[in-house]
């Protein structure tokens, strides 16, 4: 059996008070002081730390916002002086596409490196654009796997990046060829540049250094990297013309990822002569076109692609935009019905925002995502609209670079947690097999066409 995958988290409390979604109000005059009292039996310890701050302000301790919306103190008050409230700060989080839920469910995860769960159950739409038109099957239960972090039976999450030659060739004396570059990651996750604000070099160290605790790889620039960075677990983000003068970084790397350009295969083969076990990704932006450009790409020798969709996991370069859930099902379907599928590993990158966009993606066709905006949310983002690098809130640039990794490091455990969740839910037990699984997988349309037909609703 392999080498059990371990996330080593650590509980990283924020930097700033919480911004819980709700509060209870408690309407004191009417108190009849019960000996009984059901703020006693909160099961969230919520009630104890306001009392402490309630007789000492200048405390440490502030009002929590750790209420889980069981309402076990609301139904349990004989005098019925409590009540549920959202709090209003917590309405003015989040933009168009990063919900308040998302936020908060990212905060909590970054913090504990445990899966978030909420007493008050989902109460939000049933469905909405994107992904969250989409849900995985989980009725095919089977017993090995069903229990996910807790079952006997390992399951695995590993994914490779490289080209993967369908079958092996002999010379005229018999030796097999020398097998291509392949890296074996034990996550289907990279961590990639941030999509907004300033990539200092502090952020730049974190995630540096959560790609050496996770045991995956780190996109980034070649101006940030310096001479003491591991460069086993740094993938260097170049323009061809930047080959020439840091072919140091391609002999000590193992992926190197080349922004896509009309030359760009002639810079492929620019970086494989400096360095000919160097896998060699392409940098593409996920327009309509994508399809074609992956199979052009294929006939130039590129084996990985990556594929940069918008912050919001649309489409780039295009009136209309389709999401992820079906602009990557098309080129998925493109590069099987053309049987070049298991030649190109597909990195998916833009709108992965939480833990089933990544399960999701693998789905729709992904070999494995690159995680970017969630890595400034588990520092405390608020996702303002408009300009995200001024008059910042939480000053996302000036966090220290140790402090940053852990919450990174415990956001990405929670996420490698729920995977395993979902693959044993559904009897899988190897992440490889998820790729391209559509039918363990339901999607809106198909639910309206079989319910209604042709009357529609």
């Amino acid at each position: 059996m392999p080498e059990r995958y371990h996330v080593p988290t650590v509980p990283t409390p924020g930097r700033f008070p919480k911004i819980g979604k709700y509060g209870i109000v408690d309407w004191r005059e009417d108190c009849a002081r019960c000996r009984n009292c059901v703020k006693n039996a909160c099961v969230s310890g919520i009630w104890p730390l306001e009392r402490a701050y309630d007789r000492d302000p200048t405390t440490p301790l502030e009002p929590s916002f750790d209420c889980r919306a069981c309402l076990s103190c609301v139904q349990g008050c004989t005098k019925g002086i409590l009540s549920l409230s959202v709090n209003p700060a917590y309405l003015m989080l989040g933009d168009g596409y990063w919900s308040r839920e998302m936020l908060s469910t990212t905060w909590a995860q970054a913090e504990t490196g445990r899966i978030p769960v909420s007493g008050a159950g989902y109460r939000g739409p049933f469905c909405g654009p994107g992904f969250d038109s989409m849900w995985t099957d989980m009725s095919e239960i089977v017993r090995p796997t069903r229990d996910g972090i807790h079952g006997r039976e390992y399951i695995s999450t590993s994914v490779d990046i490289g080209s993967k030659p369908l079958r092996v060739r002999f010379d005229a004396d018999g030796v097999a060829d020398e097998e291509p570059p392949l890296i074996e990651l034990p996550v289907p996750f990279i961590l990639d540049v941030p999509p907004w604000g300033s990539d200092g070099k502090r952020l730049a160290t974190a995630r540096a250094s959560a790609a050496k605790t996770l045991r995956t790889l780190s996109v980034m620039r070649a101006s940030q990297i310096s001479d003491s960075d591991d460069l086993a677990t740094l993938a260097p983000l170049l323009d061809g013309e930047e080959i020439a003068a840091n072919e140091p970084l391609l002999r000590g790397a193992r992926l190197v990822e080349l922004s896509d350009g009309p030359q760009v295969a002639h810079y492929v083969k620019q970086a494989l002569d400096v360095n000919p076990r160097l896998v060699v990704g392409v940098r593409t932006p996920f327009t309509v076109h994508a399809g074609e450009r992956l199979l052009r790409l294929h006939e130039a020798g590129v084996r990985v692609v990556h594929l940069c969709a918008d912050e919001y996991g649309r489409e780039v370069a295009t009136d209309e935009p389709r999401y992820l859930r079906d602009a990557l099902r098309d080129v998925h379907g493109r590069l099987v019905q053309e049987g070049i599928r298991d030649e190109i590993t597909l990195i998916v990158g833009g709108g992965i925002a939480l833990a089933e966009h990544m399960a999701k993606a693998i789905i729709c066709g992904a070999d494995l995502v690159a995680v970017s905006a969630p890595l400034l949310v588990a520092l405390g983002c608020r996702v303002c609209d408009g300009d995200h690098d001024a008059n910042c809130p939480v000053q996302i640039q000036d966090v220290e670079a140790e402090y940053a990794a852990q919450r990174m490091v415990n956001l990405m455990g929670a996420w490698h947690s729920q995977l395993i969740e979902v693959l044993g839910a559904m009897g899988i037990r190897e992440v490889r097999r998820l790729r391209g699984e559509t039918g363990r997988a339901m999607f809106l349309e198909d639910l309206d066409r079989e319910a209604f037909g042709d009357i529609g609703y």
